[in-house]
């Protein structure tokens, strides 16, 4: 399970030393892809292959489900990181989440998400306020 906040830097050939707790999880592959909220989603290679098999259980009828897997799979990186804990993150998936040096990699569970630092801060403010107020059960069976 992917927990907390670090705060690496990207340096200037696009990598970023995967934070020490997610190293285990991540040693034999992920694969990096656009998230939602113009962040980026980082899944170990099991569990990306997994949701791949749920997206594809999708109908093909359903422009929705064609839609939403033509754009998180186009985007899709795999990577294997380097003996100093590296991987590259492609210009491209750069650009879609506006990185800059400094980054937030957090922790969301089942993935890692990769943020323009400046960008998790403002999202977490307005968040977090929304979070206290909430007065109904957002997951089920939760509280």
């Amino acid at each position: 399970m992917f927990l907390g906040t670090f705060t690496p830097r990207l340096d200037d050939k696009g990598r970023l030393i995967l934070p020490a707790k997610f190293r285990d999880e991540l040693a034999n592959g992920l694969v990096i892809t656009r998230g939602q909220e113009r962040c980026l989603y980082v899944f170990s290679e099991q569990e990306f292959a997994s949701m791949h098999e749920r997206i594809r259980q999708a109908p093909v009828t359903s422009k929705q489900a064609r839609d939403y897997l033509r754009v998180f799979l186009s985007g899709a990186h795999p990577e294997n990181p380097d003996k100093q804990h590296r991987v590259t993150i492609p210009l491209g998936l750069r650009e879609y989440a506006g990185l800059d040096r400094e980054l937030a990699v957090i922790g969301a569970g089942s993935r890692a998400e990769i943020w323009d630092a400046e960008a998790w801060q403002t999202y977490l403010t307005a968040q977090e306020s929304a979070f206290s107020d909430i007065e109904e059960e957002v997951i089920p069976g939760m509280f």
